[in-house]
C-alpha cells in the first residue's frame, strides 16, 4: 500500500520540530506540498526547508494565539496553493501547573495561556480551514478535506501536574468529533492522534528526569519516535481512513489502553 498525496496541500502548525518536523517531512515523502508554521525556531524552520530542498515546502512564523494571524496563514496558503486539502494542528504547549501549588496567580496563567494555543487556536484555524474546505472539489466519495489534530495520552488518562494541559487535549479532542459529526455533510472528515510519551524537545525535561519510572510504565520499555506519530498522520491525511471520522487514534506503546 503505497500513501500517495500528489496533488494535495496540506498545512501543518508547529511544523519546525519533534512530531511536527517528521510530519511535514512524512507528508512531503508522500507527494504534498506542505505549508507549515514555527513561533519560534526559525533558524531548525530554514533548515527542514533547505533539507526537503524544492518549492513543495515552505513556512512561515505565527502564533497559533493570535486570530489575525491564523486569518492571514489561511490567505497566504490559498494565495499561493489555491487550496488546503488537510490541516494538521499540531502547534501546542505544555507546562507543569500542578493542583497543589500555591500561586492562584500563575495557576490561573498558566490555563489561560495553555487553552489560548491548545484549544481556541486550533478552533480557530479549524474554522476558517473549513471555510476554505467547503469550496474545494470533492472526490469521489464526497471528501472535500481532512483535518488531523495532535492531541496527547493525557487528554484521557488525566494528569494532576498539569490539569490545563489534560484538559486542553481533551477539548481539542472532543472538537474533531464535533467536526467529524457537524461536518460530514460538507464533505470535511477529523481525527485526533493521541500519542504517549514521545522523544521529543517537548518531553525532553520530563523524560530526563523521570525517563525510568516513564518507560516502566511502557510494556515494551521504550518511548516513542516523533516518525511514528508522522506516520499515523500521514495514514489519516491519504484518505485511507475516511470512514473513521471522528475516531482518536492512540499512539503509547499501550501505556494506556482505552
Amino acid at each position: 500500500m503505497r500513501l500517495d498525496l500528489r496533488e494535495m496541500t496540506a498545512l501543518v502548525t508547529g511544523g519546525s520540530r519533534g512530531i511536527g518536523a517528521a510530519t511535514v517531512r512524512s507528508l512531503h515523502a508522500a507527494g504534498a506540498r506542505v505549508h507549515f508554521t514555527y513561533a519560534a525556531a526559525s533558524d531548525a524552520a530554514r533548515a527542514l526547508c533547505a533539507e526537503l530542498g524544492d518549492d513543495r515546502v515552505s513556512s512561515e512564523r505565527c502564533d497559533s494565539a493570535d486570530p489575525t494571524a491564523l486569518e492571514s496563514l489561511v490567505a497566504g496558503c490559498l494565495e499561493r496553493w489555491g487550496r488546503i486539502d488537510v490541516l494538521v494542528n499540531n502547534a501546542g504547549i505544555y507546562a507543569e501547573n500542578p493542583l497543589d501549588g500555591s500561586d492562584f496567580a500563575a495557576w490561573r496563567a498558566g490555563w489561560a495561556r495553555t487553552f489560548a494555543v491548545n484549544v481556541f487556536g486550533v478552533a480557530d484555524l479549524c474554522w476558517l480551514v473549513a471555510r476554505s474546505m467547503r469550496g474545494n472539489e470533492p472526490n469521489p466519495n464526497g471528501i472535500r478535506g481532512r483535518i488531523v489534530t495532535i492531541t496527547s495520552r493525557a487528554a484521557h488518562r488525566a494528569e494532576p501536574e498539569f490539569a490545563d494541559y489534560a484538559a486542553s487535549k481533551a477539548a481539542a479532542g472532543n472538537l474533531m468529533k464535533s467536526i467529524a459529526r457537524g461536518a460530514a455533510r460538507d464533505g470535511i472528515v477529523a481525527f485526533s492522534v493521541a500519542p504517549g510519551f514521545i522523544a521529543t524537545d517537548m518531553a525532553a525535561a520530563a523524560i530526563a528526569a523521570e525517563g525510568k519510572r516513564i518507560r516502566a510504565e511502557i510494556p515494551s520499555g521504550r518511548i516513542g519516535t516523533p516518525e511514528e506519530v508522522a506516520n499515523i498522520v500521514t495514514f489519516l491525511a491519504s484518505g485511507l481512513a475516511d470512514y473513521a471520522s471522528g475516531t482518536t487514534v492512540d499512539i503509547n506503546g499501550a501505556s494506556y489502553v482505552r
